[in-house]
């Protein structure tokens, strides 16, 4: 089984740190909260080390350009990917599922 390197771009990086800070923005005690949001995205990533051709595609136009869905509590996290060839991905961006586009 091929096995897909998953690398994030700065910008991507950057909404991870955005998510985190907005929880404890809205409660700072919600430490443990923000936490297991980022774990949760990043257990569901790993995913795309195995299967990336098996979530939703984001545009019609370019089959490469990849989104995952991302459970947590009541929505979640939406993760724009592109499988760059057959051994890597790259994260683009991530947004909680209640913003109107990604950053």
């Amino acid at each position: 089984m091929i096995s897909f390197a998953v690398r994030f771009t700065p910008e991507a990086e950057d909404d991870l740190v955005r998510l985190y800070d907005f929880i404890l923005d809205r409660d700072p005690t919600d430490w443990s909260v923000a936490e297991c949001a980022l774990d949760a995205i990043k257990h569901a990533i790993r995913s795309l080390e195995q299967s990336p051709f098996s979530y939703r595609k984001a545009d019609t136009e370019n089959p490469f350009l990849r989104e995952l869905i991302i459970p947590f509590g009541a929505s979640g996290y939406v993760a724009l990917f592109e499988i760059d060839n057959e051994r890597s991905v790259t994260i683009l961006a991530v947004r909680h599922q209640r913003e109107d586009d990604y950053h």
